[in-house]
């Protein structure tokens, strides 16, 4: 059953929540939110909205996450998609358990997901954008398994969702449903205690919204940000799958 244990490694201000829905619309499919964001917040001391909520709703003892992670799927089905934000994986997070998981890995252009962050985060460095932890598992992952793991770059993803849906399943060895493409709007019991801080307009949403090219202008000091993300992106990039 490993690998069935999906991990979807996101940055911030990315489709990550639509792909939880996406996946949670499959019968066969369990989902979870986030399940390193209590670990983070106790760590970090980060002031995000909702923290202390956050903390005393969800584990924040990431080898407790970790166990239950690779442990038994819940509801006994056949997938267990989880969604991660990769700057929730701390350095002091072992990684062993890792090879456990069958992973994925979603990314968006840098200066859109930049110009995004730094409204709710002025002072975001490279760790908060993810880019080079996403590398990080990849990397890893790509030398045990012998091949590069499946990319998918949100912009494809909205201007195609079928097919590249239907690539990502292929990567994962796991049927495609059209099941996928539409939801129910409104929360779930699956979503993390900080939904009523982000998901506002997920919950509102039925589908993947249509794409909608970005201008994006940056100041000198984001644009550094943007040269020091764009490495990792473009490695990334580089691999993403095609519809």
């Amino acid at each position: 059953m490993d690998t069935f244990r999906i991990a979807m490694w996101s940055g911030p201000r990315n489709i990550s929540t639509a792909m939880l829905r996406s996946f949670g619309s499959r019968p066969d499919t369990a989902v979870t939110d986030e399940p390193l964001y209590a670990h983070y917040l106790k760590v970090t001391g980060v002031a995000h909205p909702g923290r202390a909520e956050v903390i005393a709703a969800h584990e924040s003892d990431w080898r407790k996450v970790a166990t239950w992670l690779t442990g038994p799927v819940p509801e006994d089905k056949a997938i267990w998609y989880q969604k991660h934000m990769a700057h929730h994986l701390l350095p002091m997070i072992d990684r062993a358990w890792l090879d456990r998981l069958t992973h994925a890995f979603l990314i968006r252009e840098p200066d859109e997901m930049i110009a995004s962050l730094v409204k709710t985060y002025p002072g975001a460095g490279l760790a908060d954008t993810g880019l080079s932890q996403q590398c990080e598992i990849f990397d890893r992952v790509a030398d045990r398994i012998g091949r590069a793991p499946p990319v998918v770059l949100a912009s494809d993803v909205l201007k195609n969702p079928r097919p590249m849906l239907e690539a990502l399943c292929d990567s994962l060895d796991i049927p495609f449903l059209p099941a996928m493409l539409a939801w129910a709007p409104g929360p779930r019991a699956t979503d993390g205690a900080w939904a009523p801080h982000w998901y506002a307009a997920v919950e509102a949403s039925t589908g993947f919204d249509a794409h909608r090219p970005r201008h994006v202008e940056l100041n000198a000091v984001l644009q550094g940000l943007l040269d020091e993300c764009r490495p990792w992106y473009e490695k990334l990039y580089a691999l993403r799958l095609r519809a």
